[in-house]
């Protein structure tokens, strides 16, 4: 670890602390690394408490410019209050912020039928409850490490914290074009989570690294939902519409998600930083079988129960069961292979509207006319409107393409 000694000299002087205090504070430093570390985090960095005020500024203005639609809870009060940590604990000092690389596997489990693709963070156990069961861990063994009385509140992606401009001040990382914080040794391929505490501590500086003149991931972006460099309309983004978004999938989104059924890595995998990283250790990110291509059809099949059980402690359940059946609709249709066809049919008469109007709309994205009586016979007994609507969508899209091929 290199030490800034004009940094040193500055922090004693400013804090008015002597040469002995600043050499026990520098310990319990080291000690707090030590001890993250040795719980499992890849990355640990630490800075101050202060306001992130150009980070507020930014996540004001894409709160007021629409570009944050369809998340409720993301308002303009949450955007301040993210960015003020003395706001989160008023006797607020420092920001440990740490890094775990998920970037554990990537076996492709392949079998019968068409495939999906889900995002490599979903492929193991559900970050927010391993994390968190990491840092209470932190906190519990930190009060024992160093020689202080000390607070802490905690925060893995849940919560009022803006996680990246922390990482970001604390030298963990540096801002992607595409909003993901990359790091040096693991990419972006890696979770985030933040200790704020009242122990006065060293910071580390940012780095210096950028993203340059490369635009691989806003070119790679199949939505454009990457406006501009660093900012994303939410309601373009992939992710957002096969985990947050609860109704349906805007129409002409739909071919656009390709076979994405949980997340979307697309940005990620362009990344030359990603290019050659190094390998995550935790067993809790392993990818459980056939997770990163799963089988679509047989996910057709699920009950709420099974999927529940299936998806136990993963973060697809966030999807919910209605919502993620509607994904494997769509990717479904986009994949169009015939085998689907029987399922889709099937999936004509689920309990969920939301499921019966997006098999709909996957039937008729086959363009095949000998399809039509299928869905014909669906619309006889539907009574909701909106998939009486995608019914007849599908079947015009089906009538249109047989006109115009004759």
């Amino acid at each position: 670890m290199q030490i800034d000694i004009y940094a040193i000299i500055k922090f004693i002087s400013e804090n008015k602390l002597g040469v002995g205090h600043f050499k026990k504070m520098y310990a319990n430093e080291t000690k707090i690394k030590q001890l993250a570390t040795q719980i499992g985090f890849d990355i640990v960095k630490i800075t101050d408490a202060k306001p992130f005020e150009k980070n507020e500024a930014s996540a004001v203005e894409r709160v007021r410019s629409g570009l944050m639609d369809g998340l409720p809870w993301y308002s303009e009060e949450r955007a301040i209050l993210s960015n003020h940590p003395k706001k989160l604990m008023q006797d607020a000092e420092s920001i440990i912020s740490l890094a775990i690389c998920y970037n554990n596997s990537d076996k492709k489990h392949l079998g019968a039928g068409p495939h999906g693709k889900i995002a490599k963070y979903a492929w193991g156990d559900d970050y927010h409850e391993v994390i968190k069961q990491m840092l209470k861990t932190f906190v519990k063994e930190l009060q024992k490490t160093v020689d202080s009385q000390i607070k802490t509140r905690i925060f893995v992606d849940d919560g009022p914290m803006n996680d990246r401009a922390a990482a970001e001040r604390s030298g963990l990382g540096w801002f992607g074009k595409n909003t993901n914080i990359l790091t040096s040794k693991h990419g972006s391929w890696v979770f985030l989570a933040q200790v704020i505490t009242n122990l006065k501590l060293q910071i580390d500086k940012p780095v210096k690294k950028t993203c340059g003149e490369c635009v691989m991931c806003i070119d790679a972006c199949p939505t454009n939902a990457i406006v501009a460099p660093y900012i994303i309309d939410n309601k373009k983004c992939i992710s957002f519409l096969t985990i947050e978004l609860r109704g349906s999938i805007p129409i002409e989104m739909r071919p656009l998600i390709g076979d994405w059924v949980f997340g979307c890595d697309i940005c990620q995998d362009v990344c030359p930083v990603n290019i050659k990283v190094d390998i995550g250790t935790n067993q809790s990110f392993k990818q459980r079988t056939g997770f990163s291509a799963p089988q679509l059809i047989p996910l057709m099949y699920l009950t709420q129960s099974q999927f529940s059980e299936k998806f136990r402690n993963s973060p697809i359940k966030r999807a919910k069961y209605r919502g993620f059946l509607r994904n494997v609709c769509v990717a479904l249709g986009n994949i169009k292979d015939p085998q689907s066809i029987p399922t889709l049919t099937m999936a004509l008469y689920h309990d969920e509207s939301l499921v019966r109007s997006h098999a709909a709309w996957a039937i008729g994205n086959f363009n095949q006319k000998n399809y039509i009586p299928d869905l014909e016979a669906a619309l006889k007994g539907e009574t909701n409107s909106e998939v009486i609507e995608e019914i007849k969508l599908a079947i015009n899209a089906s009538t249109l393409k047989d006109r115009t091929q004759k």
